[in-house]
This record gives structure tokens, sequence and C-alpha cells, in this order.
């Protein structure tokens, strides 16, 4: 990718689908843009960037390919909820930040983030007309990075499903498998990324949102360490114990990039010493000899697919031929308890949030205006005490130090993403009583929630399809603020075993 022109492109696509073939050239501002969608497609978001600056193209073309190609595909994928085309085009014809992203275009989530002048539902009915009066932390910061804003991304209902699917705006499907699950709660955004609606765009992780949906879309996915990237609106604000923002990437690079864009400049300590580098700076480094500690199974008793295992498998094998070393083994946890505590605060939360909607709408909220498992999750988060909320917090500072006295052996856990391959749309269904979709929702989370537990960095890496043509990642994580480490071997896994050109057909 880089350092590749337009020319490069127009001499090396002649086998790829033409722009007028894919009827873009029919969808409103085709005309006006010199770039043609199979160009866009084999750009990532620092290779379009750098493409505006040589004025090679700009934010205005590059803003009319993603809105061709959103109104071109979306109705079969569902993956942008809110579009916001008319404040992204006035951006994109006025003079932009100078930023490592200027003019590339970008999708939020539709959960978390606020936008000034824009609504972000949380994919919940209760709030459908929520308006924001100004942007959040992580909002000034990407419009700082010079992205142009064009919409936000299905997410089920709090996020509080592994699976995109919700009565708001329906359900996001695969781009890989249109009967299968995009996985969640950062489902749109990768379903946006995997059909080629843009490169790379917002995703948040309380969970394994991040790692879950690029896992299940075939995309590189990052979950910084808990505080490294804006919640709140400023450094000691409330920020989450639990989630973590940054986005989902074709390429690891976009990723790398875009953490430097979007940390705070002073994370606190923990996170390593400004001459370490930037993270981009990472994937010139090579990662050394890495200690990797293999674990096979969850902490909880649950089946793994033989699938998984053979994503797993084929990794240790690369990762063994690259030169580290793996070992076997598995931290001695108390899952059940672990998720106990997180399931607390994730309720709790639950319950400030609707609260101050009530307050906001001067109503209570009924059955209508929420899925039926956040209303049971509602009335638990109600019932807590501050006693109940406190032990929670405890809990999870209890599970983060033994995992750290474990990583003191290890610089990466090496596992499965999820216990299975995406499930088929319907089977993680918010309408199912809690007490049937709790098992459902962990059997894909396991393995990924562990890491918002400790605070701990993790990426899923794309590395294995399944013998149906599903993606199926597998996860790494590192040492508490160790996203270097990560990145320095997400770097050569992607040049060992590339899977940028690897999209799916749609």
């Amino acid at each position: 990718m880089p350092g590749i022109t337009r020319r490069h492109f127009l001499k090396g696509t002649a086998g790829l689908a033409a722009g007028a073939a894919l009827g873009l050239r029919s969808l409103p501002g085709w005309a006006h843009s010199g770039m043609r969608f199979d160009e866009y497609r084999r750009c990532d978001a620092l290779e379009l960037a750098r493409l505006v600056r040589r004025g090679e193209v700009s934010p205005a073309e590059l803003l009319e390919l993603a809105i061709a190609r959103t109104e071109q595909i979306n109705p079969r994928i569902n993956a942008v909820a809110l579009k916001h085309y008319d404040s992204a085009r006035k951006l994109a014809g006025s003079s932009l930040p100078e930023g490592p992203f200027r003019g590339v275009p970008f999708l939020l989530k539709d959960l978390g983030v606020s936008m000034a002048d824009t609504i972000t539902t949380h994919g919940s009915r209760f709030f459908r007309e929520a308006r924001a009066a100004a942007d959040d932390s992580y909002v000034r910061k990407a419009r700082q990075a010079g992205l142009v804003i064009f919409g936000k991304t299905s997410s089920p209902e709090f996020g509080n499903s592994p699976s995109t699917e919700g009565r708001l705006f329906g359900d996001t499907r695969n781009p890989w498998n249109l009967e299968h699950s995009a996985g969640g709660s950062s489902g749109g955004a990768a379903a946006a990324v995997a059909a080629g609606i843009l490169p790379v765009a917002h995703a948040s992780d309380g969970g394994g949102s991040i790692r879950l949906p690029a896992s299940s879309c075939g995309l590189f996915g990052l979950k910084p360490s808990r505080d490294l990237v804006p919640i709140g609106n400023g450094p000691g604000e409330p920020r989450g114990l639990l989630s973590a923002q940054h986005v989902i990437s074709r390429s690891v690079r976009d990723s790398a990039a875009m953490l430097d864009a979007l940390a705070w400049a002073s994370p606190g300590p923990g996170f390593g010493a400004p001459e370490q580098g930037s993270y981009l700076q990472q994937l010139q480094q090579p990662p050394g000899r890495l200690r990797i500690a293999v674990m096979r199974k969850p902490l909880l008793d649950m089946p793994v697919a033989p699938a998984c295992l053979d994503a797993l498998d084929q990794a240790v094998q690369l990762c063994g031929e690259l030169g580290h070393e793996l070992v076997e083994a598995t931290p001695d946890l108390d899952m059940r308890a672990a998720m106990q505590a997180s399931g607390t605060l994730s309720v709790a939360g639950l319950a400030e949030r609707v609260a101050l909607r009530e307050t906001q709408l001067g109503r209570k909220v009924t059955a209508n205006d929420l899925e039926p498992v956040n209303m049971e999750m509602l009335a638990w988060g109600r019932q807590l005490s501050a006693v109940d909320y406190l032990r929670a917090q405890e809990g999870l500072r209890q599970t983060g130090r033994d995992m750290a006295r474990f990583m003191e052996h290890f610089d990466l856990v090496l596992s499965p993403t999820m216990t299975w391959a995406p499930p088929r749309l319907g089977v993680v269904d918010m309408d199912l009583p809690l007490e049937e979709f709790g098992p459902v929702a962990t059997r894909s989370s396991v393995f990924t929630v562990l890491y918002n537990i400790t605070g701990q960095p993790a990426m899923s890496v794309p590395l294995h399809w399944s013998a149906e043509g599903l993606p199926i990642g597998v996860m790494f994580a590192g040492r508490f603020g160790a996203e270097r480490t990560l990145l320095r071997l997400a770097g050569q896994l992607e040049q060992a075993q590339p899977w940028f050109d690897r999209v799916p057909s749609l």
C-alpha cells in the first residue's frame, strides 16, 4: 500500500470490477469523482490521506465514494444506522485540519459518543431523539486528525449483546454471509469496513465489542488498555472500568496511527515512555522473541468449536515459525466471580444511563422502550446497593492483580477470539429471557471479556477462515499498557500472512 499512486491502481486493477459494473456511477455524487471504487477499495486510510496530501484526490471525492458505497450496499448489510451526509459534505469542502487522516471518510458507532447537533441512540428506542450539544473528547480528537464523519454505525441496544440485532434499526448482516451475525456490539462498524464503505471505523469494547466483530468480519481489532483512549470528556473524568474505545480496520498501520491520534497525550503510569516511539513507528521494529502463553480453553467450562481450535493451531504454528516461544498455560483466576463483578458494574451503568434519560424526558421507561433483556438487566441494576458496587470494583482489581502475576512469566497470551464461528442471526436474541440470553452471549465473549475485566490490551487478528468461508480470528493479549508489543507482533503477522486483500464478494 505505501507508495502506491493512482497510476499504479489503473495498471493493476484489470481483474477487478469497475465502478460502473458495481452500479456506483448512477449514485449521487459519482460524476464528481475521478477515483474508481476499485481504487478506493484497495487503499487503507493512511494511503487515502497520502493521496489527498499529494492532490491526487480530494476529501469531497473520497466522501462521495463512501456515500455511494453506503447507498449501494447498506440495504443488504444494514451497517449504517444514521446518516450525516449534509454536514460531512460541508466539512469536506472546507479547510480540514492537517492531521494524519485529513480527508478520510469516517463513521462513528451509534453508542457512547457525543457529536454536536447529532443524535446518538445507543441502539435504543428510549434514546431515539437524544441529541448532543457538543463533541466529546473522542470526536474532537477524530476531527483534529482530519477525519470526515458522515454517519453512525449500528449497535445492539447499549452494546449489551455480542450480535448487532435490535428492534430500532434491525439486524446487521455479515458481509461474508448475509445469514450470519457481524458480531457485536461494533457489528455495524465491522460490516461497513468489510463491505468497503471505508477502511477504518470507530468501535468500542466493553466485553469484546471490538474484537468479536473484527473476528466475525475478517478484520483487525485492537482493544486498548483501560484509560488510554478517551471515553469521557477529559482526563480525570469517569472513563469506564470495562469499556475502551478505538477502531476496527483492515490494516494494522491504520489502527496504530489512529491510536497515535486518539490516545490521551498523558494517559498516566504504565503506558510506556515517549522515547519508545509512536504506535505507528512500532511497525518498523521487529517484536523480538516473545514468550507466548497459549490458552486453548476458556476459564469457564464451555466448548470451543473445532474451527476456532484450527485457527488457534495455525496461529501457534505461524508464531513458532517466526521464532517465538509458545507454552500452553492458563491463568489461575476465579472467572465466575470476575464475571459476576463485571455484570454488576454493567447493569449499574445501565441503571444510571436510563435514570438520566428519564429525567431528560420527564417520564419513566416502559417495556415498549427497551429490549426485553435490557428491561431485566435494568431491574437488576436498580436493586444494587453501594456496597454491591464497591465489591464489584474490588473484584475487578483483584482479577487484575491475579492476571498481572500470571503475565510476569509471559509477554502475551494467545487464545481463540470466540468459541464458535459467527452464529446465524437470531441465535443471540435479546428477546430471550435473561437466564437464556446470558449463557448464549457468554458463549461468544468468554475469551474476550477477561481483558475488559483486567484492563489489558488485546487484539483479534484475521488469520483463518472456516471451511464455510467465515472469518475466525485469534486473540493476543498483552500486559497492561503494552500496546507497542502487540502492534509489533501484529505487523509481523500481517507481513507473514497478509489479509488486506481478502474481502467478501459483495
